[in-house]
């Protein structure tokens, strides 16, 4: 396993913050200001402003969160928020850029996005697992695969792929030559493949919407607004 010392973590994190909050074209993903207290003090908190906490023991990444869709197609299963929120279950409060920090936090090294010219090749990565906690009407704290909310609309039946980390890509702006992470437009943990992907599947799945594969799993997913907490991990 890898060691991560404070000063790396410190490196991750700033290399993080020098990309520019945006993607070709798409506003900056809005960040809501920080809950007090801190949720998760055993943990690295990554950001004073976004919700992302790093578990370099346990090789975990915590996002928080809220249901922004329970049911109906989707493209990505989460963005950060004020990007794809009408196409996606979970709305992050964190941009893409500083998830993919705290993935190379806890050691793993991002992989290659989808390309579709002149051939499919499909997202390659280490593959990363992912859970969901919330809170039910009770105030009981519940946890899930991601998998299970996401319905595929051919079978009925929950998502079988896991996702791999693929990293995304940057863009140069011609006029100024500054780079931005293109997931933080809204492509942060893919179901429709997207060359701008931090997490993708490493399947075939078109991102036409007549062709849409995969869907809130309806009566699966939390309300909408539910607050929950995204746990990724390295897989085994």
């Amino acid at each position: 396993m890898r060691v991560l010392t404070g000063l790396m973590l410190a490196a991750v994190v700033t290399i993080a913050h020098a990309v520019t909050p945006a993607a070709s074209g798409a506003e900056p993903a809005a960040v809501a200001p920080a809950p007090a207290p801190d949720r998760h003090p055993e943990l690295k908190r990554l950001s004073p402003t976004e919700e992302v906490w790093v578990d370099v023991a346990k090789k975990q990444v915590v996002v928080g969160g809220r249901i922004a869709m329970a049911d109906g197609p989707i493209e990505v299963f989460a963005c950060p928020e004020k990007t794809k929120e009408h196409e996606a279950v979970v709305a992050t409060r964190s941009s893409a850029r500083l998830i993919h920090a705290a993935l190379l936090a806890i050691g793993l090294e991002a992989g290659s996005p989808v390309s579709f010219d002149p051939d499919y090749v499909a997202a390659r990565g280490p593959t990363v697992t992912i859970r969901m906690r919330w809170k039910d009407a009770a105030g009981t704290v519940q946890e899930s695969r991601a998998q299970d909310w996401i319905r595929n609309a051919e079978t009925g039946k929950p998502l079988a792929a896991d996702w791999v980390f693929a990293g995304s890509t940057f863009w140069k702006d011609p006029q100024d030559g500054q780079e931005y992470y293109q997931a933080d437009g809204g492509d942060l943990v893919c179901v429709s493949n997207f060359p701008t992907a931090t997490l993708d599947l490493p399947i075939e799945s078109s991102q036409s919407n007549e062709a849409l594969l995969f869907e809130a799993f309806e009566g699966r997913v939390p309300p909408r607004g539910t607050e929950v907490e995204m746990i990724l991990s390295a897989a085994p």
